[in-house]
């Protein structure tokens, strides 16, 4: 794992939608489904599993294998939801196959079952050869709400859990790395969590799967507000969002329109489009990244493997 003591970088590690992509006409931006990878402080958080997350645990094997003192991987895996393209590439996540490695797998479910259960339903069981019960590394679960916060310092390995009210904008203090959330309803069918990582002052907040309203989501827009990085929803043109023959109205996901109008209203530093439709290839995603970066220097469309240094 990469040195980040005093550091904040964010990898995009699998940028599309809905499925995989593996066409010659997607290599520019990528074909992997949803993962972010944020080196923070000496801490690994992954946001959401999709197969983005597979080259990020090849990396971590590969580095581990190398050391002569083998130092353990740790991570946090934050999942929005379980949707297949938020999961579908946590079963081949090397580090879940090592017996030595400390991962947490945070999410929320409105299920009767647990978060564990509803993992190894949807991503191991019945499609995969191992059950979640076969997995070497040590696991642990946490159910998340928007009533509570993570915090990451630098004397345990796993977080610490802090309730907070939902409207509160918990700030780091000194050294401490902050994982806050906020439930957003827009999604069928139950929802997803929206994220926000604050180190120092510096945050970026991760909003996937997420349909604007008119005049955009206060809550969000409060939520995000003067973040560095805004990581939100963008899968649909306005024209395919409103197309009279086949509308995404309430697919759950928003328009590159939504998206920037969110950025404008919280006043946010940078907007990455994120969640792209699995039909936009290269040369229409450039035509889309050129229509809004000549109004707007600080949004971009972000390649797979493309890092931001926050600080």
């Amino acid at each position: 794992m990469r040195e980040s003591k005093g550091k904040f970088i964010v990898q995009f590690r699998g940028v599309r939608g809905s499925h995989p992509t593996p066409d010659f006409n997607f290599l520019e931006y990528g074909g992997n489904t949803a993962c972010v990878e944020v080196n923070v402080n000496g801490h690994l958080i992954i946001l959401d599993a999709g197969t983005g997350i597979i080259k990020c645990g090849n990396e971590l094997f590969k580095d581990y294998v190398a050391q002569f003192h083998k130092e353990p991987i740790s991570a946090t895996i934050l999942l929005s939801h379980f949707h297949s393209d938020h999961v579908q590439g946590l079963p081949f996540f090397k580090p879940l196959h090592l017996n030595s490695s400390n991962i947490n797998i945070a999410g929320f479910t409105e299920y009767e079952e647990n978060i564990d259960e509803v993992v190894s339903r949807v991503a191991f069981d019945k499609s995969f050869p191992l059950s979640l019960n076969d997995i070497n590394a040590k696991l642990n679960f946490y159910e998340i709400n928007d009533s509570y916060a993570m915090i990451f310092n630098d004397e345990e390995e796993d977080p610490e859990f802090i309730k907070i009210h939902s409207d509160e904008d918990f700030e780091p203090e000194g050294e401490e790395v902050i994982v806050s959330c906020l439930k957003s309803n827009s999604h069928p069918k139950d929802g997803v969590m929206l994220y926000k990582i604050a180190y120092k002052d510096k945050s970026l907040v991760y909003a996937t799967d997420t349909e604007g309203f008119v005049g955009a989501n206060k809550k969000l827009v409060l939520f995000a507000r003067d973040t560095d990085l805004l990581i939100h929803d963008a899968q649909y043109t306005s024209d395919e969002y409103l197309n009279s023959y086949f509308s995404k109205q309430g697919y759950g996901h928003s328009t590159f329109d939504m998206a920037l109008e969110t950025f404008s209203q919280a006043k946010a530093k940078s907007l990455a489009f994120f969640h792209l439709d699995p039909n936009y290839n290269d040369e229409f995603l450039q035509e889309i990244e050129n229509h809004y970066t000549e109004n707007c220097k600080s949004c971009f469309i972000p390649k797979e493997g493309q890092e931001i240094v926050l600080c």
